[in-house]
């Protein structure tokens, strides 16, 4: 989701680990917490992590004024391309009124739930569960420690946070006015796929519980704005699936929506048709003779069939069958339609495969059918 967190579930080896705005935000949150009731923040601050982890942050700012006090974290994601490396996420912390409990507020750079479908009531802080409890429970052993008042208010801000949220899919998700404090484990693991993951499910969510019946999966930025013209999509029906159709199809097994449609490039599609679920490079590549096969099936000649098999990209098969009036595109999509729907099959929604070129032109469509 958001700011491109990742679980420490996965991820390549050899490249340096980093820590979750969650983790920054609970470590904040502990330092201004200690300053407030003991008068002293620890620098560096240790915190615990689900894991059992127990890493110490050094603590970029300090402030205190009239019942309040403040510490701040300067992220740090590793080795991995976080659009929110480098962030100072920032806790301020003050008593709140009697019998409140822990009160979460959104400062500066943290966004507000609008829509609903995310694991955060409409009008919450965008602060996910997982940080909430991680921050409740450094909490609780600061009291025990230190005392202090059980009532207090936590509010997370991000420098920056709004323009970093651009480019995110906060918006696309309702998340307004800033970023997600995210993060399942604490850990960030360089280039895991779990928060891309988790990403196309909190879409998905949210398109279903605004009530849309339709959503478009797409495999990049062109494709989907090509399914979006197509179809007249909202963006909240628009679905950042990258090379995982597996993933969003498995979990839109689990939670149906009346329409779906796959927009793929024609390379993409291809790989599709060849029963590959993640189509990323490293996972698998074209099948140009597998491709070559599908042409003499079509009535291509043993010329363009033999061209075709040692072609350097598909996109050069594409247009070779194309000047042959060989109709590959619909095959393709066909073939990758016979693909998805083998995953999905039985779930009763309506399946749709749609590959277009790069300039976003559609070259072909299954239409939509009931699996």
């Amino acid at each position: 989701m958001a700011d491109a967190d990742k679980a420490a579930d996965g991820g390549t080896p050899h490249l340096r680990r980093g820590w979750t705005t969650g983790s920054c935000a609970t470590a904040a949150t502990r330092a201004a917490f200690e300053g407030l009731v003991g008068g002293h923040f620890p620098d560096p601050v240790t915190v615990t992590l689900p894991g059992g982890q127990t890493p110490a942050f050094a603590l970029a700012i300090t402030a205190a004024g009239d019942g309040w006090t403040r510490a701040g974290v300067v992220k740090d994601a590793g080795d991995d391309p976080d659009v929110t490396h480098g962030a100072l996420v920032v806790a301020t912390v003050r008593p709140a009124a009697k019998g409140a409990g822990l009160v979460f507020r959104a400062g500066p750079g943290v966004g507000t739930v609008t829509r609903p479908g995310l694991p955060l009531a409409v009008g919450e802080p965008a602060i996910n569960p997982v940080p909430r409890a991680m921050i409740a429970r450094t909490l609780d052993e600061a009291r025990a420690i230190l005392g202090g008042p059980e009532d207090i208010e936590v509010e997370i801000s991000v420098d920056n946070g709004e323009k970093l949220a651009e480019r995110t899919l906060n918006g696309r998700l309702g998340i307004v006015g800033g970023l997600s404090i995210l993060g399942t484990t604490g850990i960030v693991v360089p280039f895991s796929c779990a928060a891309w993951i988790a990403s196309i499910q909190r879409g998905i969510d949210v398109a279903r519980a605004s009530g849309f019946s339709h959503v478009a999966a797409a495999t990049g930025n062109t494709s989907e704005q090509a399914v979006k013209t197509l179809h007249g999509l909202d963006d909240v029906q628009l679905i950042d699936m990258g090379d995982f159709v597996g993933g969003t199809l498995k979990y839109l097994r689990k939670a149906p929506v009346p329409r779906v449609t796959l927009a793929l490039g024609f390379a993409k599609g291809v790989k599709l048709g060849q029963g590959l679920l993640d189509l990323h490079s490293k996972r698998g590549s074209v099948d140009l003779d597998a491709l070559s096969a599908i042409i003499a099936d079509l009535g291509g000649g043993a010329d363009l069939v033999r061209t075709v098999s040692s072609a350097n990209t598909a996109l050069e098969a594409l247009t070779l069958c194309r000047a042959a009036g060989i109709p590959i595109a619909e095959a393709v999509a066909e073939r990758g339609f016979a693909t998805a729907a083998a995953l999905i099959a039985g779930s009763g929604m309506a399946l749709e495969v749609a590959l277009f070129d790069r300039s976003g032109g559609l070259l072909a469509s299954t239409g939509f059918r009931k699996v």
